[in-house]
């Protein structure tokens, strides 16, 4: 069984990120976890401190909360009727990063689904803050969902890699959870300014083959100076499903989501994308 923690802030875009998770899921017995956090601004103020209108204030917070949550599994219940799911609604007075981290722990979470922007997204956003916060935190494979994406079967993974980790189960196994259910091809997309790869790169790329040989696969060589322009010239060519990365530290993917600025690097790639943390 799989186990899916699904975070939403009540928006048309989590919906929308939810529906996706279950059309993905759909052929797996999965046990979904809808979280909502709610943490008031005002709650640590010191002139609310033990207050009436502090404890008025929880619950009217916490009532809104637990409230959303059941307009939202009924909805999800009306619109998905699958024998294989089950949902279980999780109110919680937390901030959404550290949530997210106790229900991965406690619940044995094997992905998380989510929105990358809320009601407040702004269309220059690639992804919102709490979207770059779980990607930064998380310790289990996130699968972001871009605003207004519909469902389509994922077909072709995109898995851009510069070869520079050792590649281990935790590494792998999800892009091949995700890829075996749809029969995916998954295209691995080097990208480098035409120096060969070292030793090591080319030991990690040997053990990265031997991992997906029983899946349908290819390997990309490509020359560029950016890894964000390689990515979008191969989704020109090709059809792109989804895209996968690895989040290992000072790789391209840290360069590319937290160190460079979204308007300044031009990369919108409109399609869900899968981080996995190494």
């Amino acid at each position: 069984m799989k186990n899916i923690l699904l975070p939403t802030d009540f928006s048309d875009n989590s919906f929308q990120a939810i529906g996706y998770a279950l059309q993905l899921f759909e052929q797996d017995v999965c046990k979904f976890y809808l979280l909502h956090t709610y943490t008031p601004v005002i709650y640590n103020m010191d002139y609310m401190q033990g207050s009436t209108a502090q404890f008025e204030l929880m619950d009217a917070v916490r009532s809104a909360s637990v409230d959303g949550l059941k307009r939202f599994e009924a909805k999800i219940n009306a619109t998905s009727k699958n024998s294989n799911h089950t949902i279980e609604s999780i109110s919680s007075f937390n901030t959404l990063t550290q949530e997210v981290k106790n229900i991965v722990a406690k619940k044995n979470v094997d992905f998380i689904v989510m929105g990358t922007q809320g009601a407040t997204g702004a269309k220059e956003v690639l992804f919102g803050s709490n979207a770059v916060h779980v990607f930064k935190n998380a310790t289990c494979p996130v699968l972001a969902i871009p605003k207004e994406t519909k469902f389509k079967a994922p077909k072709n993974l995109l898995f851009p890699t510069d070869y520079g980790i050792n590649y281990q189960d935790k590494n792998i196994q999800p892009i091949i959870k995700i890829s075996k259910p749809h029969n995916s091809q998954v295209h691995v997309m080097h990208v480098s300014f035409g120096d060969d790869l070292t030793d090591e790169q080319r030991q990690n790329q040997e053990t990265l083959k031997r991992y997906l040989e029983k899946t349908p696969h290819d390997f990309h060589d490509i020359r560029n100076d950016a890894v964000s322009a390689a990515i979008v010239d191969f989704q020109k060519q090709q059809s792109v499903d989804m895209l996968v990365m690895i989040n290992n530290k000072h790789s391209f993917f840290e360069n590319l989501f937290f160190k460079s600025r979204i308007n300044q690097i031009g990369f919108h790639i409109g399609i869900p994308f899968l981080v996995i943390p190494s």
